[in-house]
């Protein structure tokens, strides 16, 4: 097992390595330029000059991805060029929000998306069934940042005065704050790269940082700020895993096994749950690997459209601002989330089916 962990991490690193070049290029084939991005179109040529000079752009582009790629082996992602500070910080700022997030969505999707195809492969060709999967259909349809819109006004305007209000933007609301667990417990943590870094980016998940300081009403705000951008990124997913336990758990409850199970005169329900969906999970965690990836890239448009202040949104506007450092470490980090869940569930394979030997 370890050396096939070893060998999987080996070959992830030419993987990763070509994901960095693409975006280094790309990235620099988007029409525009950081200075008129930055300093404005009327930019004089002397300031421009200055502004590439001071973050190294005025040199050749294989002498940029050389410093970039050195920076990056020694743990430096440089130096974001419109906020001028370092991406690092940046990324420990916002990369728990999207990590929050995603986590919720995910948990959703499989709330929803998991029963509801184990049903309609019970019922088939049912009333369910079909009411299921027209649901299912419609769901992958509906573009996130269309559903985040509706939603936002349904539960922000319309259900204004109800109980089932909920706020359309933001992460707290205005005049909360989360205290720093390790403020608030009184350590003394000296600023920078280190153990500093390391409890900054554990206490900027918020849901983590509220419950370790027992400050449930952030804890009560933060989930509910959750809530409309994680059904809005659920919905897509939840679709993809319910067809996707649909189809597996249809297909097995067809063998063998199965008939024997019923025909010793086990409960319907264990037969389905212990016998068919468990054989049945194989693909169910292929889908559910991929849609916690996908998560990731489809948070760009959800948190810009519930402005949260995330990995999306200010990947985002990185983009519009032709912030190369930032483009490329954070893609890099979700590629690395990409790769690392890749690697789960192929574990997970060889924990779910015995017969599956990792070598």
């Amino acid at each position: 097992m370890l050396q096939y962990i070893t060998r999987r991490i080996l070959l992830a690193v030419p993987v990763l390595f070509g994901i960095l070049l693409v975006t280094f290029i790309l990235g620099r084939l988007i029409p525009g330029d950081p200075c008129t991005a930055a300093l404005g179109e009327h930019a004089t040529a002397e300031a421009c000059e200055r502004f590439a000079k001071e973050f190294g752009l005025d040199q050749p582009i294989l002498v940029q991805l050389g410093i970039y790629m050195g920076n990056i082996l020694r743990g430096d992602f440089g130096e974001s060029i419109r906020y001028s500070r370092p991406v690092t910080l940046i990324l420990i700022e916002r990369l728990p929000m999207t990590i929050e997030l995603s986590t919720l969505a995910l948990i959703l999707a499989l709330l929803i998306g998991i029963p509801a195809g184990i049903i309609a492969a019970v019922r088939h060709n049912s009333a369910t069934d079909v009411v299921t999967m027209v649901g299912a259909n419609v769901g992958v349809s509906m573009p996130v940042f269309w559903l985040g819109l509706m939603m936002a006004y349904l539960f922000a305007i319309v259900l204004k005065d109800t109980p089932f209000w909920l706020p359309p933007s933001g992460r707290l609301t205005a005049g909360l704050t989360a205290t720093p667990f390790y403020e608030h417990y009184g350590w003394q943590v000296e600023p920078g790269p280190g153990w500093f870094y390391l409890l900054e980016f554990l206490s900027n998940f918020y849901i983590f940082n509220s419950i370790v300081t027992f400050n449930f009403t952030v804890l009560k705000d933060a989930i509910t700020h959750l809530i409309l951008p994680a059904l809005a990124l659920c919905t897509i997913p939840m679709a993809i895993i319910a067809r996707m336990t649909r189809s597996s758990v249809l297909e097995v409850l067809g063998m063998d096994y199965v008939r024997t199970a019923r025909a010793k005169g086990l409960r319907e329900r264990i037969v389905v749950i212990k016998h068919a969906f468990r054989n049945a999970l194989l693909p169910v965690v292929t889908v559910i690997g991929l849609s916690l990836g996908g998560l990731l890239g489809g948070a760009v448009l959800t948190e810009t459209v519930f402005s949260l202040a995330g990995v999306g949104r200010i990947l985002f506007e990185a983009i519009t601002a032709r912030d190369y450092p930032v483009i490329q470490s954070f893609t890099i980090v979700i590629a690395t989330g990409y790769v690392a869940i890749n690697l789960l569930v192929d574990l997970a394979y060889a924990y779910l089916d015995p017969r599956i030997r990792l070598t």
